[in-house]
C-alpha cells in the first residue's frame, strides 16, 4: 500500500504458484483483482478483497490446442478486455460480464466470457494494450504486430445473409433455398452488402462482386475505389465520393453521379429497401432516391437533421421503408455519444417523429414552411421494464412498409440478470433483459405501436434484419455449432445465421402469401386493439395452427367470445367445453385462465389466477400440472378452507407413487388416516398393526377390533374394543359368548343406550320381563318397555316410563288407562300429552277440579274457543274472576272479558287492555264494533283514574276529543302540549290554550308562547284577546310596565278585529273598551316620556288623566299620583307633592302609600315642609317586569287554512 506521503507499506506476503525459469506476468484489475500469467494452461486469478482465488482456461471448442500455455497478459479497463499471448501464436480474449458479480450463486469465473481468438505466427511473449481503445501490441520474438479491432461485418437482404467470420472469410446463407456457402477472398473485409443476385465485399481501396453460379459463388467483377460504404441494387453499385454518390456496373464503369452540395455534406451512410436508396452525410443530412426506373430519380429533397431535430449531433445510421414512404435516422447526441432516441421522417407530410427509449416518449413535430414546429407528445411504454435502453440497430420488413423493428441495449448494462427464456412477452419484457428486440407498427392513421417485445436470445450476437415471417440474427461463433440448444420456438440456419417466427407466425413459417398478408393484418388490428376487425381478417383462414394462435391472443386481450370461435375453428371440443363451464366464475381473469389451461399457456394461466385472487382454482391449477408444492404452498398462506382436501390429493398421488410413508403422513394431516390409511395397508397387516397401536386412536382402535372380530379373534377384538371404549360392541361379544352377566355390568357402567337396548333385547329374549324392562328404560327405548308392561300388566311402572315417553306414548298409555277406568291418571297423561281438549272432557266428567285448574294454565289463544269458554264459565262459578278474564280474552270474547270487569270492579291493567285491543286488520270484529269497544275500554279506564290508557285508547278508536280530555285530567303538560301539536284540530288546540292558561305561565315563557301558538292554530281569536288583555293586566299590576301592556292590548284589539264573533255589537263594544284603555295607556307612557322636555306638560297631562271616569280600570291612580310626586319631589317643591300625596290618601283610603311612592320620596317631604313624619307600613320591593324573560307581545299570527 502507498499512503499519500509516499512511502510503500507491505501489507500481505503471499508465495505464488508458478513454472520453474519462466517470469510471471501480472495485471492489477479495479485495484483489488490480480490476473497472473506463469507460463501454465491457465490464468490465476486472485480477488484481495473477496479473498477468492480461481483460473481462467482457453476452450478447445474455440480453436485453442492441448497443453498450450499462456506467457502474458494485459487488461483494457475501457473495453472490459483481458487479452493474454499463448505460446502457439494465439491471443485469447476475455470479456468482463458486467453486473454478475452480486448475483446470487454467481462466482468469480463467471464473470469473464471468452471470445473468438486472434492467430498469430511464433511464440508471444509479450502483449500490451495501446493508448488508442481499438490498438493492441503483441511480441512473438520473431516480430511485432499491432492488432487493430474491427467489428465482424453482416447484411441480410432479400433472403440472402452475409456474415463475416473471420477477417477474409465469409459465411453466406440462401435462405430461400437454405444452401450456405464459404466466401474467402483475398483481402481484409471491412464491409459487405447482399443480394439475390450478388455479393458486394470491400476494404476501403477495392471492391469485388461474386455472384451464385450453380453450387459454388464465383467472382463477377472487382474494381479499385476508395469508398467506405456500398450498397447494391439489381446491377448496379452504389458507392461514395466527396459530396457524391456514384452509380456503377459490376464491373466499376459509372453510369451515373448522384450529386450533394457542400453544405449538405458527403455521403457516408447507404441504405437500399425495395426500390429506394436512403443516403446520409457526415453534416447530417439525407436524401433518398427512387430506383425503380432505369435512372435513379430523387424521391425526397435533402433534409438536415439539425433542422427536423434541434440539439441533435450526427447520424449514426439510417434506414428507409420498403414503400420509401418513411425514413428512420438513429442520431448520436452533440458530444457524439450514442441517443436513447430514433427519428423518423415522413416524406410525403414532411413531419418527424422522435421516439425516446429512455423515456418511453413519442414527440410528434410538424414542419410547416415557416419552420416554427408543433409538437405533440405522448407516451408509448406503460410498462416500466421498457424504458431506460439505447437504440443498436434498426431494419424495416423487406416487404411490409409498416412493419419496424429494433435492438435496444440497456442504459447501464448488467444491472440486472438476463432472460433465460427466448420466450416472448407481448410488450412486457421483463426489465432485466440487458439487450431488447422490439418491433412497432408505424401508421399515419394510428402512429406509433409497439407490436412485440423479446429479449435477444443468448445465443444470439445481433440482429441482422427482418422479412415476415422471420427475425434474422447472426450467432455467436461459439454457438454456431449447438443445433440440438437453440432455444424453443427458435429455427437454425446452418453456421452463422438463425431465424426466429414473430409471435403471431409460430406455426405457419411455411403458409402462402395470402395467408400471410392475413395474418399480418390480424398482428395489426390485435396491436390497435380492434380484435373484431383482427378476426374479421383470418376468419376465412383454414390452418389450424392460425386460429391457435388467435385464441393465444384472446388470452392476452381477454376476448372470450372470440376465443369461443376459435376453439372451434381449432375443433378443440374439451377446450369449448372447460370455457363453457368457466362462464360460472364471476371473474373475468378466472374465466381467461381456463382457456389458457386449455392451449397450454400454464404461466398466463397462474398470473391470472393471482390476479383475481381466485386461489382456490390456482391451488386446483398447481394439483392439474402436478405442482404439488406449490398448491401445498397455496392452501397453507391463501386457501386454507382447502388445506386437507390439498393434502388428501396429494396423499392420493404419493400412494400411486408407491412413496406410503409420506402419503401417511398427508393422510394424518387430511384428518382421513383413520378410513385411508387402514385401506392402504390392509395387505401388509403387521405394518398396520404396528400403525394402529403407535397411533393410540380410538377409531382406528375400534376398526381393528371389527377386523379382528371377523377373522374370530374375540378375545384380542375385546381388548381393542376396551382400549376404544366401544361398550356397545364390548356388551355384543359378551352376550355373544353367553356372559351376560358381564354385559350387564358394562351397560349399567356405562350407561350406554346401544349397549344396554342390545342387552335389553337379549333378556326379552330369554323372558326376563324386569331385566328387560330396567334396560329398555335405560336405553330410553319408552316404547319397547311400555309394550312389557302393558303385556304383562306392570301398572306401576307404566305411568312413570309414560311421563318419560314421547306424547304418542303418553296418549297410548292414556286411553290404556281409560279402558282401565284410571281415570285420574288418564287425564294427567291426555294434559301432559298436549292433547288438552280431551283432558278437559274427563275432568268435567270426573269432577276434577284440582286437575282442572292444573289445565286451564296451558290454555291460550291458541285452544279451542269453546274449551277456553267452557273453562272460564268454570273460573266464574268459583270466583277466580282474574283466570277467567285471560280465558275469555284468549276465547276473543272481548265484550264479555269487560263485562265482567265492570261488574267485579276489577282493575284494567295495561296488559289486559292490550289483549282486549282488536287490530285494524283483524277479522273479528267490524271496524264499528271495534271503534265502540275501544271507547268502553277507555271509559272504564277512565272511571278507574288510568288517564293515560283512557286516553291511548280514546285515540285507537279515532275519538281524540275524549283523548284530550283524559290526557288534560291526568294533567301531565307536557303530554298535552305534544298532543294537541300532533292532532291537529281546532277544538283541541283550544283545550289545550284553555288548560294552559291554568298554569303558572306568567314565569313560563314556553307556556304563554304555546297558548299563543295553539289560540292561533285553533283560529280562536277572541279568546287569544282575552288572554293579551290579561297580560296587559299583569303588566300592571305586577310590574307596572305600561309599555309591555300597551303593546299587549295593541295585540288583543288586533286579535278582536279579525275574530268572527257571534255577536257584532258585543264585538263593537269590546273593541271601543280596549281602543279606550290603550288611549289612556297611551297618554300615561307620553307623559312620562315628555317629563324631561317639557315638565309642566307632562304634569299637566297627568292632571287630566286624574279628572278621566274610569281611569282606574285601565291606569291606576296611584301609579299616576306616584309619578306627580316622585318628579316635584325631585324638583324640591315639596308642598305641591305633598298636595297630591295628600290628594291620594284622600281618593285612595285603603291603599299603602308605600305601594306607589317609595318611603324615601316621603319622606323628603315631610322634612321638607317640617312635619312629622308618619307610621309607614314596609317598603315594598317593587318588580320591574324587564326581568321577566316573556315577551307577550307577539305578533298574532295571521290566520291560515288549517289542514
Amino acid at each position: 500500500m502507498v499512503p499519500p506521503e509516499g512511502e510503500a507499506k507491505e501489507v500481505m506476503k503471499v508465495k505464488l504458484s508458478g513454472k520453474t525459469g519462466h517470469q510471471a506476468d501480472i495485471t492489477l484489475i479495479d485495484g483489488s483483482l490480480l490476473v497472473m500469467a506463469v507460463g501454465e494452461t491457465a490464468l490465476r486469478f486472485w480477488d484481495i478483497e473477496r479473498g477468492e482465488n480461481y483460473i481462467l482456461s482457453p476452450d478447445e471448442k474455440f480453436g485453442f490446442e492441448k497443453g498450450e500455455n499462456i506467457n502474458c497478459v494485459c487488461y483494457c479497463e475501457v473495453k472490459g478486455l483481458l487479452a493474454a499471448g499463448t505460446d502457439r501464436g494465439r491471443v485469447a480474449m476475455w470479456r468482463k460480464v458486467p453486473g454478475l458479480l452480486g448475483s446470487p450463486g454467481a462466482e468469480g469465473r463467471d464473470r469473464w466470457a471468452l471470445q473468438t481468438p486472434t492467430e498469430l505466427q511464433g511464440n508471444i511473449t509479450q502483449i500490451q494494450w495501446g493508448s488508442r481503445k481499438n490498438l493492441l501490441a503483441v511480441n512473438s520474438v520473431i516480430s511485432v504486430a499491432i492488432l487493430s479491432e474491427q467489428a465482424m461485418s453482416s447484411h441480410f437482404h432479400q433472403q440472402v445473409a452475409a456474415v463475416q467470420v473471420s477477417p477474409s472469410l465469409l459465411n453466406v446463407c440462401f435462405l430461400s433455398t437454405g444452401a450456405a456457402h464459404s466466401l474467402r477472398t483475398d483481402m481484409h473485409v471491412s464491409g459487405v452488402f447482399a443480394t439475390k443476385d450478388a455479393v458486394a465485399v470491400w476494404n476501403g481501396r477495392e471492391v469485388a462482386i461474386f455472384e451464385l453460379s450453380g453450387a459454388t459463388i464465383q467472382s463477377a467483377g472487382t474494381f479499385l475505389c476508395e469508398t467506405p460504404v456500398l450498397a447494391m441494387h439489381e446491377e448496379s453499385v452504389y458507392t461514395v465520393e466527396p459530396n457524391r454518390v456514384q452509380v456503377r456496373t459490376w464491373q466499376g464503369t459509372v453510369k451515373q453521379l448522384l450529386l450533394f452540395s457542400e453544405t449538405e455534406g458527403n455521403p457516408c451512410f447507404l441504405d437500399i429497401c425495395g426500390n429506394f436508396l436512403v443516403v446520409g452525410t457526415d453534416l447530417a443530412h439525407f436524401k433518398s432516391f427512387d430506383l425503380s426506373r432505369r435512372e435513379a430519380k430523387a424521391h425526397c429533397s435533402c433534409r438536415s437533421l439539425a433542422e427536423l431535430v434541434p440539439g441533435s449531433g450526427g447520424i449514426t445510421s439510417l434506414r428507409c421503408s420498403s414503400s420509401g414512404s418513411t425514413i428512420s435516422i438513429l442520431p448520436s447526441k452533440a458530444d457524439n455519444s450514442p441517443s436513447s432516441k430514433i427519428c423518423f421522417y415522413d416524406v410525403e407530410m414532411d413531419a418527424v417523429t422522435i421516439f425516446d427509449f429512455k423515456t418511453g416518449q413519442i414527440d410528434h413535430r410538424e414542419t410547416p414552411s415557416s419552420h416554427e414546429q408543433e409538437t405533440n407528445k405522448s407516451y408509448l411504454f406503460a410498462d416500466e421494464g421498457l424504458k431506460n435502453y439505447v437504440p443498436l440497430n434498426h431494419f424495416w420488413d423487406q416487404s411490409e412498409p409498416q412493419l419496424f423493428v429494433c435492438e435496444a441495449v440497456q442504459e447501464v448494462p448488467g444491472s440486472q440478470p438476463q432472460f433465460a427464456d427466448g420466450q416472448p412477452h407481448d410488450g412486457n419484457a421483463s426489465p432485466r433483459a440487458d439487450v431488447l428486440i422490439l418491433s412497432f407498427f408505424i401508421s399515419e392513421e394510428h402512429g406509433f405501436l409497439l407490436h412485440e417485445s423479446f429479449p435477444r436470445p443468448s445465443a444470439y450476437h445481433s440482429l441482422l434484419g427482418m422479412e415476415v415471417p422471420y427475425y434474422y440474427f447472426t450467432r455467436k461463433p461459439e454457438e454456431s455449432d449447438r443445433e440440438d440448444k437453440v432455444e424453443s420456438g427458435c429455427h437454425h440456419i446452418p453456421q452463422m445465421v438463425a431465424r426466429r417466427p414473430l409471435r403471431d407466425f409460430v406455426g405457419l413459417e411455411d403458409c402462402d402469401k395470402a395467408t400471410r398478408d392475413a395474418m399480418l393484418h390480424f398482428s395489426f388490428f390485435v396491436t390497435i386493439g380492434d380484435m373484431d376487425e383482427a378476426f374479421k381478417s383470418i376468419k376465412l383462414i383454414r390452418s389450424e395452427a392460425v386460429w391457435e394462435n388467435m385464441a393465444r391472443m384472446c388470452v392476452k386481450t381477454q376476448r372470450l367470445d372470440v376465443a369461443k370461435v376459435c376453439l372451434g375453428n381449432m375443433s378443440h371440443a374439451r377446450g369449448a367445453r372447460a370455457l363453457r363451464e368457466a362462464e360460472q366464475e364471476p371473474e373475468l381473469e378466472a374465466r381467461v385462465a381456463m382457456l389458457a389451461m386449455q392451449l397450454g399457456m400454464l404461466e398466463d394461466a397462474e398470473q391470472l389466477y393471482r390476479k383475481c385472487q381466485r386461489y382456490d382454482l390456482l391451488n386446483k391449477f398447481y394439483q392439474a400440472s402436478g405442482q404439488w408444492q406449490k398448491a401445498l404452498k397455496v392452501a397453507e398462506r391463501h386457501d386454507r378452507v382447502h388445506l386437507r382436501r390439498t393434502c388428501h390429493h396429494y396423499a392420493k398421488h404419493l400412494e400411486a407413487s408407491a412413496d406410503y410413508s409420506q402419503a401417511l403422513s398427508y393422510y394424518e394431516k387430511s384428518d382421513t388416516h383413520r378410513f385411508e390409511v387402514p385401506r392402504m395397508l390392509l395387505e401388509d397387516l403387521p405394518s398396520l398393526e404396528l400403525y394402529v397401536n403407535k397411533m393410540e386412536d380410538k377409531t382406528l382402535w375400534r376398526w381393528w377390533a371389527q377386523y379382528l372380530e371377523s377373522q374370530g379373534e374375540m378375545d384380542t377384538a375385546l381388548h381393542y374394543y376396551q382400549l376404544a371404549q366401544d361398550h356397545f360392541s364390548l356388551v355384543r361379544i359378551h352376550c355373544f359368548q353367553g356372559n351376560i352377566q358381564k354385559a350387564a355390568q358394562i351397560a349399567n357402567k356405562t350407561g350406554n343406550l346401544a349397549a344396554s337396548y342390545h342387552l335389553a333385547r337379549q333378556y326379552e329374549s330369554q323372558e326376563e320381563v324386569g331385566q328387560a324392562v330396567h334396560f329398555y328404560t335405560q336405553a330410553q327405548a319408552f316404547k319397547n318397555a311400555i309394550r312389557l308392561c302393558k303385556e304383562n300388566s306392570l301398572d306401576g311402572q307404566l305411568m312413570n316410563l309414560a311421563l318419560l315417553s314421547s306424547p304418542e306414548d303418553m296418549i297410548e298409555v292414556a286411553r290404556y288407562y281409560e279402558k282401565a277406568t284410571q281415570v285420574d291418571r288418564a287425564v294427567m297423561l291426555y294434559h301432559k300429552a298436549g292433547h288438552l281438549s280431551k283432558a278437559l272432557e274427563l275432568a268435567f266428567a270426573s269432577q276434577q277440579f284440582m286437575a282442572l285448574q292444573l289445565i286451564a294454565e296451558d290454555l291460550d289463544e291458541t285452544s279451542d274457543p269453546e274449551l277456553l269458554a267452557r273453562c272460564s264459565d268454570f273460573f266464574i262459578e268459583h270466583s277466580q274472576y282474574e283466570r277467567a278474564v285471560q280465558l275469555l280474552l284468549a276465547a276473543r270474547k272481548y265484550h264479555e272479558a269487560l263485562q265482567l270487569c265492570l261488574e267485579q270492579n276489577m282493575t284494567i291493567t295495561e296488559e289486559m287492555a292490550e289483549k282486549m285491543t282488536v287490530s285494524k286488520d283483524s277479522t273479528d270484529l267490524p271496524e264499528e264494533s271495534r271503534r265502540e269497544l275501544l271507547e268502553q275500554i277507555a271509559n272504564c279506564c277512565m272511571r278507574q283514574g288510568s288517564y293515560h290508557l283512557a286516553t291511548k285508547k280514546y285515540t285507537q278508536a279515532g275519538n281524540k276529543l275524549k283523548a284530550m280530555r283524559a290526557l288534560l285530567m291526568s294533567g301531565d303538560t307536557e303530554k298535552i302540549t305534544f298532543f294537541a301539536s300532533v292532532s291537529r284540530q281546532k277544538e283541541i288546540y283550544i283545550m289545550a290554550a284553555n288548560y294552559l292558561q291554568s298554569l303558572d305561565w306568567r314565569k313560563e315563557p314556553e307556556i304563554m308562547k304555546n297558548i299563543i301558538s295553539f289560540y292561533t292554530k285553533g283560529r280562536a281569536l277572541d279568546l287569544l284577546a282575552s288572554f293579551y288583555d290579561a297580560c296587559a293586566q299583569v303588566e300592571i299590576d305586577e310590574y307596572q310596565n305600561y309599555g309591555k301592556a300597551h303593546g299587549a292590548l295593541t295585540e288583543a284589539y288586533k286579535c278582536l278585529s279579525k275574530a268572527k264573533a257571534k255577536s257584532a255589537l258585543d264585538q263593537e263594544t269590546r273593541l271601543a273598551q280596549l281602543q279606550s284603555r290603550m288611549a289612556l295607556v297611551k297618554r300615561f307612557l307620553q307623559a312620562r316620556r315628555t317629563y324631561a322636555e317639557d315638565p309642566k306638560a307632562s304634569i299637566k297631562q297627568c292632571e287630566l288623566l286624574l279628572e278621566e271616569p274610569d281611569l282606574d280600570s285601565t291606569v291606576r291612580i296611584g301609579d299616576v299620583y306616584g309619578f306627580l310626586v316622585e318628579r316635584h319631589v325631585q324638583t324640591e317643591e315639596y308642598q305641591t307633592a305633598y298636595r297630591f300625596l295628600e290628594e291620594m290618601r284622600r281618593r285612595l283610603p285603603s291603599a299603602n302609600v308605600s305601594y306607589y311612592v317609595s318611603p324615601q320620596a316621603v319622606e323628603a317631604v315631610h322634612q321638607g315642609l317640617g312635619l312629622p313624619l308618619m307610621h309607614a307600613a314596609p317598603e315594598r320591593v317593587r318588580h320591574n317586569s324587564m326581568e321577566d324573560p316573556r315577551e307577550p307581545d307577539e305578533e298574532v299570527v295571521e290566520e291560515a287554512d288549517d289542514p
